[in-house]
């Protein structure tokens, strides 16, 4: 697990409060242990995601939050298929 700020650290230019707006927006999530959020590595690779989806394709948080919407149904159906 990782708290905000360690997350923070590890990508360069990440703004605390974007996260925070992230996790409002549902498009990320967060453990709050006390006062203090802290990210399990999947959300990590959210994050990651998310970042590259802005940088690389210069997505605005509305286009954002769509193109997240359909990767999670795409996953979620890929799991359902291997289920099967």
């Amino acid at each position: 697990m990782m708290t905000l700020e360690v997350l923070c650290a590890r990508f360069e230019g990440l703004d605390p409060e974007d996260l925070r707006g992230w996790i409002g927006a549902g498009l990320l999530r967060a453990d709050a242990e006390g006062e203090t959020l802290v990210f399990q590595e999947i959300d990590v690779e959210r994050v990651r995601l998310i970042l590259e989806l802005r940088e690389t394709l210069a997505l605005e948080e509305e286009a954002l939050a769509l193109v997240l919407s359909l990767l999670d149904q795409i996953y979620a159906l890929r799991r359902r298929l291997g289920e099967s």
